[in-house]
């Protein structure tokens, strides 16, 4: 028998602030292809499974509700949207970095529907994107962003003020560093792109007379996809590799 279900039930909310506005924008479950209830139920599930462990670091702070209580769940939605955004935003930095790739290697076809999102995308960003997610599952990042929910209720205790500040840098810190893997792992396709068109612009100053637009555009599409044949299990390696450390913070 629960002896305070009062207290317990303020204290289940409490969690599942954290840990469902965490999920809400974390990538793969926030993507419109999963029912909103599917979500939910994650988000429950999750919440009273991680109760019991932090039940001495939540239960004292959320005692008699009242008006505190409503500030409380605004600041532990904040800290979980925060926490969510750091995946978020790495995953986001691959989809720039397919871009990158598609331009870089002329593979400029129509946009198509998205895998993950409902905003249109071009091919091969599509293709990186969900690899990267498929793989990030694979690894089981979920667990580590449920291992890092759990240590946040040591330094981002509940019931302590929200850090604006922190927040911002922590997302800073994290966009700089997820621009430079993305930047790292499409330098390939980018070198490869501009030595490419920096010959056919010689020789096109050479010989005027030949359409190297319709020329080229054949060769260095067909290098492009052959370099990304040859180099995806090094790029999504190196990405896995990458991952941890900028969503743990580590240097």
């Amino acid at each position: 028998m629960i002896a305070d279900p009062e207290g317990t039930v303020l204290a289940l909310f409490a969690a599942f602030c954290r840990i469902g506005a965490c999920i809400m924008v974390l990538p793969g479950f926030s993507s419109f292809r999963v029912p909103v209830q599917i979500r939910l139920f994650i988000a429950v599930a999750v919440s009273m499974a991680l109760l019991p462990v932090m039940w001495d670091s939540i239960y004292p702070r959320v005692q008699g509700g009242g008006s505190n209580y409503l500030l409380l769940v605004g600041v532990e939605m904040l800290i979980g949207v925060t926490m969510g955004l750091i995946a978020r935003y790495i995953v986001l930095a691959m989809q720039f970095a397919g871009t990158g790739i598609s331009m870089a290697i002329g593979f400029n076809a129509a946009p198509g529907g998205g895998l993950l999102e409902a905003e249109p995308e071009g091919h091969i960003t599509a293709f990186i994107s969900f690899t990267v997610l498929f793989v990030l599952f694979l690894s089981d990042f979920h667990h580590m962003v449920i291992a890092a929910l759990v240590r946040s209720y040591s330094f981002m205790p509940v019931g302590a003020d929200f850090d604006p500040r922190m927040a911002l840098m922590t997302l800073t810190d994290t966009l700089a560093g997820a621009f430079m893997l993305a930047l790292r792992l499409a330098s390939p396709f980018l070198v490869y792109g501009l030595i490419f068109n920096l010959s056919i612009g010689m020789v096109n100053k050479l010989s005027p007379q030949i359409p190297v637009y319709f020329i080229s555009i054949p060769f260095i599409l067909f290098g492009g996809l052959i370099l990304l044949y040859f180099g995806s299990q090094s790029f999504f390696t190196l990405f896995v590799n990458g991952f941890e450390p900028l969503y743990l913070g580590l240097p």
